[in-house]
């Protein structure tokens, strides 16, 4: 029996035996590892998305239990994920938590649905730097929501108006002194992410976040501050499965575009977490149309429960590879911990400041902000540079989902525009100096792909030829002419030999 559990957790690479058991070792203390790590994670996401804490809990056992089980990626770990907060906060704001297990749970089955379909691999093709402008983006609205959580205050709900408030929040702030405490709390939080790692006899014993939560919640206790903690309903109060009201909402256009946002920023950063996974381990690379369809049971299952979103996070991914993790079992005894520790000591969740969580996703949220990459982007090259800033500036000034959209039309005018290469080749030109020679036409042969993109330039350099010679326009040299440019030139090519022909007639008639 033991050999027939070692043998469904161990991947492609697995042996049996004594290798199998070491490899059920490995895992299982790597297990213990991304539980450490996770704890303080879905409880901080759950309470910065405005639902209950144990809501996060139930979406990292989904991501345990049920996406762990399941083929395509083996060794990344999915959980509720700090770069959907801002998208799940603003959908409860307007449609009510009671809604959002229906957002999650057609989520769930459209991930299903492209992954069988075979187009999960197609998220290769979304452009990196959207998807990096998309995560800036979500990282500058999270690090401002969360700054009125450091010192227990409400955050505004738009993204500008967390960022222009952020002045009066100062000096409220200022003038009260549990406010100060608070925010004592919160930036010893992130003070103990930043440098807990270089102590690395104590990063290998006890992950920074839950050491920094650890600290942050003992020192509330001992000094007795006044300050907010996490609210605890209960595992079982808190799942909120979805009813017919809430189902009727679909009819919403804006609920629509919420869930398709839901599904192609998850499915995103799942499948770009996967591929930063696949370069960490040297074990079974990832299946992207199996991962997708992982995810997309994953966040079903989560919607029947009313829990939130789930993705694949690099973060608790990352932690697994370093453990140790040889297979899949490790992401599953995750989910069990998570299991055990939300029954058996959910009100260990009271005693943690919200100041505390926020210093977390403070953390998190800057982390998700490239400031490595956007120089030597901004170098190397430049239009993605600017796709980045934009979509990132778009998703503070609008929301997720409008501001993905733009990033994405940028990227595909930006392609649009570079594939739009065009040569005018100009033969005839030198003949002009001898006799007769106003009366041979130019030949003008257009090669490369011409689309309207580039037309004023071709209309700048047809403009630039004599204007007493004919003109022979030769479009066999292009691989693509849309239909615009196509008409255009055909147009322009008409009227210019109209009057080249028109001026010659007239000098005819004027005597020498």
């Amino acid at each position: 029996m033991r050999n027939s559990l070692l043998d469904r957790f161990r991947g492609a690479g697995g042996t049996s035996g004594s290798s199998g058991a070491k490899a059920f070792r490995a895992d299982f203390t790597a297990s213990l590892v991304v539980f450490l790590v996770a704890v303080p994670l879905c409880v901080g996401v759950a309470v910065a998305s405005g639902v209950p804490a144990e809501l996060g809990l139930i979406t990292g056992i989904v991501g345990g239990l049920v996406t762990g089980l399941l083929p395509g990626s083996s060794l990344q770990v999915s959980g509720p994920a700090a770069g959907l907060t801002v998208l799940v906060y603003e959908a409860v704001e307007q449609y009510g938590v009671a809604a959002l297990g229906v957002l999650v749970l057609i989520s769930g089955l459209l991930q299903l649905a492209m992954g069988a379909l075979g187009l999960g691999r197609w998220f290769r093709a979304i452009s990196v730097a959207v998807v990096q402008g998309m995560l800036a983006g979500i990282g500058l609205v999270l690090i401002a929501g969360q700054l009125y959580a450091l010192a227990d205050a409400k955050a505004p709900t738009s993204g500008l108006d967390k960022i222009f408030g952020i002045p009066e929040l100062i000096g409220d702030v200022a003038g009260s002194g549990d406010a100060l405490k608070a925010l004592a709390v919160g930036v010893g939080t992130i003070a103990v992410l930043v440098l807990w790692p270089r102590f690395r006899q104590g990063a290998k014993v006890l992950p920074a976040p839950l050491a920094a939560v650890a600290l942050a919640t003992a020192s509330t206790a001992i000094f007795d501050l006044p300050i907010a903690r996490v609210e605890v309903k209960g595992l079982l109060d808190a799942i909120q499965p979805p009813g017919g009201s809430e189902f009727q909402a679909l009819a919403e256009v804006g609920v629509i575009g919420t869930v398709l946002a839901f599904t192609l920023i998850a499915s995103a950063e799942s499948l770009f977490s996967a591929a930063a996974v696949d370069r960490l381990h040297d074990g079974p690379r990832t299946d992207y149309d199996k991962e997708l369809m992982a995810q997309g049971a994953g966040n079903a299952v989560c919607g029947v429960l009313g829990a939130l979103p789930m993705t694949a996070v690099i973060v608790r991914s990352a932690a697994n590879v370093q453990a140790g993790a040889k297979t899949k079992a490790s992401r599953v005894l995750h989910g069990a911990w998570l299991l055990i520790f939300a029954v058996l000591f959910p009100s260990a969740l009271g005693i943690i400041p919200v100041a505390t969580l926020a210093g977390v996703l403070v953390y998190s949220g800057w982390k998700l902000i490239p400031t490595k990459d956007l120089v030597p982007l901004w170098r190397s090259h430049r239009g993605e540079a600017i796709i980045l800033v934009v979509t990132a500036g778009a998703i503070v000034i609008t929301n997720m989902f409008e501001g993905v959209i733009i990033g994405l039309l940028m990227a595909v005018a930006k392609t649009a525009w570079e594939t739009s290469h065009v040569h005018v080749e100009v033969s005839g030109l030198e003949d002009g100096d001898g006799a007769g020679a106003d009366d041979k036409p130019l030949h003008v042969r257009v090669r490369g792909h011409a689309t309207f993109l580039r037309l004023p330039k071709l209309l700048d350099e047809l403009e630039g030829l004599p204007r007493e010679r004919e003109i022979e326009l030769d479009l066999t040299g292009l691989r693509h002419v849309d239909h615009a440019c196509e008409m255009a030139l055909a147009t322009w090519t008409e009227r210019h030999n109209a009057v080249v022909k028109r001026d010659a007639a007239l000098e005819e008639r004027i005597p020498a």
